[in-house]
């Protein structure tokens, strides 16, 4: 007789220290998603949850990487169930890419002239000195900022 195979998923130890945080992220995530977007340019209605999404990641590399708060397992718990962006993590492992706002910024076949976004322009060699990015709203994100 085969096993039945349940919804339940086994959290790992130091899942209570960082479940508060991932619930309420979660929760701003779905207000996001739901806010109406009249007035707003297409592009700027995704914004919001463009900035949640990375907020999220950010929490959980900076709990692993820098402040090495929690484990590894439970780590590759958060990156395997969707709690964070597991590309992004390994772009801000790489020199020059620790700031990195979203990945479609850095893809030369999403912006004009196959370059990567203005966001990534370090502010000293901007013409303009207040731009936004199209794609997430990033103000910058160049490492040498």
């Amino acid at each position: 007789m085969p096993k039945v195979k349940t919804n339940r998923v086994k959290y790992p130890s130091g899942w209570e220290l960082i479940e508060p945080t991932l619930r309420e992220l979660e929760a701003k995530m779905r207000e996001a998603e739901n806010d109406p977007h009249d007035g707003k340019r297409k592009c700027e209605a995704l914004w919001p949850i463009f900035k949640l999404s990375h907020q999220k990641s950010r929490y959980i590399y900076d709990l692993y990487y820098r402040r090495k708060e929690i484990s590894k397992e439970l780590y590759e718990f958060c990156l395997d169930q969707g709690y964070a962006d597991k590309n992004l993590i390994a772009k801000w492992k790489k020199p020059g890419y620790e700031r990195l706002c979203c990945l479609r910024c850095m893809q030369p076949r999403d912006h004009n002239f196959a370059t990567t976004c203005v966001c990534r322009v370090p502010k000293h060699l901007r013409e303009e000195k207040v731009i936004e990015c199209v794609h997430c709203g990033c103000r910058g994100c160049a490492s040498g900022d």
